[in-house]
């Protein structure tokens, strides 16, 4: 059954699932392993690096933009959240280009490819090869039919719909940096490093004329709305404005104090937008060539300017790992489209579940609020990596382990750092606070495990015993123990009352980089190099192994009610499982990013969120929770849970499933939120 199939199923069984338990069972799981994207609230990432290529969409919703990072990134103009990271290159993508219908997405690559992907979903259409070089440049022709791409030495004409090759057109002489279509299809123009511009007729791939005049490499070219002029950015810093039906220059651009790498005309055809090595965007009317205003703000080369269909805005790529939008008419920046930039080893929610703590590569945590995603406070200290964030069992403190040997404190409420705890010889890799808040213990690659007096950051004990780096460490629901995994392939159960080993657990073939209690306290999961171990606390018996990651675990996480797990990983996979018979019931292996280092639920169950290598982090809906309105908790808010109110309308007292918003009483208001809920999940 194809995906559309499975669709169709879904949606269909949710109106059947009453009277068919069996066949409703079935399709709901069914459903759930269709499903490989989480249901997202919110992502907010930024690039890894720098970017090279921005393009809008051709109805300016969504801005496009290619990164060294290897990926390319989907942001929503209007409030600059990110929509989709697509990830696939597995080198730099130095050009992207929206089809004219707005459909897909094309983006060329240093890893030889072009790919096509359709922006509906992210996913990726066709991968065109026959490159033997990186591809530089990609661009659709007008009627969308074509997409020529730019390499070392020619440019290659692929037609979409089934993604042959066309042909080769060849001439250059070194990298072709540029490649665009006039507007009525009929021609081609390259601009290279060779210095030259070239001009192609697209019928029969015949070379028309060369453009000469450049004394460096060529880096963009672009025809205006009209098809009448040609202009050309170049290393030499400045614009050549080229007339096409006799190849003649019209007017040379000066004023850039650096190379120019981009240009763009707007869609009137009035104006001419430049980017440079010198950091600004600059906006030149194209009837006199005068210097109309420069653009200021990004802090590195700026890769890559484009105009919106409409006009009214220019958006820039720069290597400083930024898109920014601008305001034509006053050149005032509307919008910075980034978030997080830095690797993402640590994700933690506090006990209200109101924030979610993230620490990474760029020294700081930083604390987001669930509700919306805002960033609501950057905690700076570190001198190296965070390698692992905690909450304090009361939410007043966040503690910090990180590269540069520390582990810190820090109040939540004003972000002040109360102290610095110093004593590890190496990187400080996990840090947990015990269930009553008292103490704090943190893992260290000196492979010892460091007890802390929260109070007043005392050194209490250090348990020494692991042969290798301690990665984990864990404190059971009661406090009485605290587990802690590494590279010697074991995990040691402790003794927090007087710090001696209860238990020593193995059974791992390669190093343990995560341990986890299930909230009951009965079990401790452990993530290791493609498999997930279930051990039962009270006599460290294995009972079973979950398999299906192909890499290494890195993170593993008990849903609150204990009934679920979760496990993210360097396979670029996300799965949950079944506890109780360990069955995998879901694999989301879209939107996860480049390596998962960190997964958590929130404390009510409704969420889990996770940190990835890629700069990305994402809060996203527990596919097993109970949704809002859910009232007899299958999964679906339908008429069954309006029926049920309906009957219990009026009744009070604590407690009742109806009570929806648990005010005591079934009322008009339980009656809406279902309401407003009905059809979720179904």
């Amino acid at each position: 059954m194809g995906a559309w199939g499975r669709l169709w199923v879904c949606k269909r069984s949710a109106r059947y699932r009453a009277g068919f338990g069996f066949v409703a069972t079935l399709l709901t799981v069914v459903c759930a392993l269709a499903q490989n994207r989480p249901d997202i609230v919110w992502m907010r990432s930024g690039h890894g690096d720098g970017i090279f290529s921005v393009a809008f969409s051709p109805d300016g919703q969504y801005l496009a933009s290619g990164s060294y990072d290897r990926t390319i990134k989907l942001w929503r103009v209007s409030d600059g959240s990110l929509v989709r990271t697509l990830t696939g290159h597995s080198d730099r993508v130095f050009s992207v280009a929206f089809s004219p219908d707005g459909g897909y997405l094309a983006s060329g690559s240093s890893d030889r490819t072009l790919r096509l992907w359709r922006v509906s979903d992210g996913s990726l259409a066709r991968t065109l090869r026959g490159h033997t070089s990186g591809v530089t440049s990609v661009a659709f022709s007008p009627d969308g039919g074509y997409l020529a791409s730019g390499s070392w030495q020619e440019i290659k004409l692929w037609r979409v719909s089934d993604g042959v090759e066309v042909r080769t057109l060849t001439g250059h002489s070194n990298w072709v940096f540029s490649v665009a279509f006039s507007p009525d299809g009929g021609y081609l123009a390259s601009g290279s490093w060779d210095r030259t511009i070239k001009l192609w007729r697209v019928s029969d791939g015949v070379e028309v004329r060369t453009l000469t005049g450049h004394i460096d490499w060529v880096t963009s070219v672009a025809f205006s709305p009209d098809g009448g002029y040609l202009a050309s950015g170049s290393w030499d810093g400045v614009i050549r404005l080229w007339r096409v039906s006799d190849g003649s220059l019209v007017r040379t651009l000066t004023g850039h104090s650096g190379r120019v790498n981009s240009v763009a005309f707007s869609p009137d055809g009035r104006y001419l937008a430049s980017g440079s090595s010198n950091r600004t965007i600059t906006l030149w009317r194209v009837s006199d060539g005068s210097l109309v205003r420069t653009l200021t703000g990004h802090i590195d080369w700026v890769f890559s300017v484009a105009f919106s269909p409409d006009g009214g805005y220019i958006a820039s790529g720069s290597n400083d790992r930024t898109a920014r939008i601008w305001r034509v008419s006053d050149g005032v920046e509307v919008r910075t489209l980034t978030g997080y930039t830095s690797q993402v080893y640590s994700v933690a929610f506090s006990p209200d579940g109101g924030y979610l703590a993230i620490g990474g590569d760029d020294r700081a945590l930083r604390l987001w609020r669930v509700s919306d995603g805002v960033e609501v406070r950057t905690l700076t200290g570190h001198s190296n990596w965070v390698f692992s964030v905690a909450f304090s069992p009361d939410g007043g403190y966040l503690a910090s382990g990180s590269s540069d040997r520390t582990l810190k404190l820090w109040r939540v409420s004003d972000g002040v750092e109360v102290r610095t705890l110093t004593g590890h010889i190496d990187w400080v890799t996990s840090v947990a606070f015990s269930p009553d808040g008292q103490y704090l213990a943190s893992g260290s690659w000196d492979s010892t495990i460091k007890l802390w007096r929260v109070s007043d950051g005392v050194e209490v004990r250090t348990l020494t015993g692991h042969t290798g780096v301690v990665r984990s460490v864990a404190f059971s629901p009661d406090g009485q123990y605290l587990a802690s995994g590494g590279d010697d392939r074991i995990i040691r159960l402790w003794r927090v009352s007087d710090g001696s080993l209860a238990r020593t657990l193995t059974g791992h073939t390669s190093g343990v980089n995560s341990v986890a209690f299930s909230p009951d306290g009965r079990y401790l999961a452990s993530g290791s190099w493609q498999e997930i171990k279930l051990w039962r606390v009270s006599d460290g018996v294995e009972v079973r192994t979950l398999t299906g990651h192909v890499f290494f675990v890195y993170s593993v996480a008990f849903s609150p009610d204990g009934r679920y797990l979760a496990s993210g990983g360097d396979d670029r996979t996300l799965r949950l499982w079944r506890v109780s018979d360990g069955a995998l019931l879901i694999t989301y292996d879209q939107e996860t990013g480049s390596r998962i280092y960190s997964v958590q639920f929130s404390p009510d169950g409704r969420y889990f969120a996770y940190g990835c290598l890629d700069a990305t982090v994402v809060l996203a809906r527990n596919p097993f929770a109970r949704r809002e309105g859910d009232i007899n908790g299958d999964g679906c808010v339908d008429d069954a849970d309006l029926l049920a109110v309906l009957l219990a309308f009026g009744q009070t007292g604590s407690g009742q499933p109806e009570d929806v918003n648990n005010d005591g009483v079934v009322d008009d208001a339980d009656l809406l939120e279902v309401l407003f809920n009905f059809g979720s999940g179904c």
